[in-house]
């Protein structure tokens, strides 16, 4: 099997990377990155001969064609998705090589489900928002619908994550871009949305108690779950996603810069040079960055999941609360391990729908965690590191195993 990794060497693509090498299932591993001397760097550190490197152009569908051409399987950790993914996934989708991908931005997300019925009549299966949030989120609601509640009544998904070692131009623009447009939510059974500057958008904001790294203020998040889930997790009422990007001070400055409309991509003449105000901003929040992770003590990655299920079991209400959190591992590990094993599956053929779709969708939740068990190890655990409580309508709380909770 051969498996292509576009953006092979970003945070994220390069931890998939390495997760799909050190599996030893694929006989070729391609990382295709625009920066290919960096890539191939990284080819010649893990297996010289079994690994390659390729240059790609996310932008240019025949660069793209030339680097999938021949691939069992496609991953895609080329961001920003809303610039980049329908260009990538319409190219791949036209070559006939299934596919998966980490896109977490919502309306990237509508555009790449609009291939639906192309994907079909080429017989491609693509995964898309494969990662973290979204991703194993997705996977542990439909568990939970499938085996542990009658009805699901609500579902929420907290997450706080920063301090990553390096943060690129790409994931600022995403996140600047992402309190710019309306956010989706699913509130009283209809989809709405909300201002993140508005009150529509405050009202949703609240207090998280995250394990393992404090308590934040998170705020509505566009991400895919509040579009996806509804359409697939039958008379659920409510689906928020609320998040945080680590120090707070750094996630007020990136505010700060879009409330000041600094976010333009025309070029203004500033002395003698042409330039584009996002990409002075973005340069600039970045210049920052250091300095305020080390005001607020922030050494090393660090972030939390949370999803909260709530619904009814025999007629008894009942509320799940998954986290994951880490000190140590940042958001490349988060998204980049879940995204390897949805590819793997997907060569493996344990993914048959064709179309596009989302892990709630496509992915069978014992799949994705027995490959977990067999191949992860994080701190020294088998698996994913997932808390789980039960609480029941009384209140009372219970602590469970992920692995009880497959036991027939």
């Amino acid at each position: 099997m051969k498996v292509t990794v576009l953006g092979g060497c970003g945070a994220i693509g390069s931890i998939a990377v390495h997760t799909l090498v050190s599996t030893g299932l694929f006989q070729e591993v391609v990382i295709a990155d625009i920066n290919v001397e960096k890539a191939r760097m990284l080819a010649s550190k893990l297996a010289p001969g079994r690994v390659s490197a390729v240059k790609v152009d996310a932008g240019d569908p025949d660069s793209i064609r030339k680097a999938v051409e021949g691939s069992t399987v496609v991953l895609n950790c080329v961001g920003p998705f809303y610039k980049y993914g329908p260009t990538v996934l319409g190219t791949v989708i036209e070559a006939g090589i299934n596919y998966v991908d980490i896109c977490d931005d919502y309306d990237a997300t509508g555009k790449l489900l609009e291939m639906d019925s192309k994907a079909r009549e080429k017989g491609v299966s693509a995964l898309i928002g494969m990662g973290s949030s979204p991703g194993i989120s997705n996977v542990i609601v439909r568990f939970c619908a499938d085996n542990l509640l009658d009805e699901v009544e609500s579902i929420d998904i907290y997450h706080a994550h920063g301090g990553e070692k390096v943060e690129g131009p790409a994931v600022v623009k995403h996140r600047i871009h992402s309190m710019m447009i309306d956010i989706p939510v699913f509130l009283d059974g209809e989809f709405k949305t909300v201002r993140l500057f508005e009150e529509s958008g405050r009202m949703l904001e609240e207090e998280v108690e995250f394990p393992g790294i404090g308590k934040y203020r998170v705020y509505a998040y566009p991400h895919p779950e509040t579009i996806t889930l509804p359409r697939y997790i039958k008379g659920v009422k409510r689906v928020t996603n609320l998040g945080l990007v680590l120090p707070p001070a750094y996630a007020e400055l990136i505010k700060s810069v879009v409330r000041l409309g600094m976010v333009d991509e025309k070029p203004i003449t500033v002395g003698d040079c042409q330039v584009s105000p996002l990409d002075f901003a973005v340069a600039f929040i970045l210049s920052q960055r250091e300095k305020l992770l080390k005001e607020a003590g922030i050494t090393e990655p660090m972030g939390c999941l949370m999803i909260v299920v709530k619904g009814k079991l025999k007629g008894k209400g009942y509320k799940y609360v998954f986290s994951m959190y880490s000190r140590g591992k940042g958001m490349g590990a988060g998204t980049g391990i879940p995204a390897a094993l949805g590819t793997i599956l997907m060569a493996q053929g344990k993914i048959n729908r064709k179309g596009v779709f989302p892990p709630e969708a496509g992915v069978d939740p014992r799949d994705i965690f027995s490959l977990a068990s067999k191949y992860i190890k994080i701190d020294g655990k088998s698996g994913f590191p997932i808390n789980v409580e039960r609480i029941d309508e009384e209140g009372n709380v219970e602590k469970l195993s992920i692995e009880s909770l497959f036991q027939p």
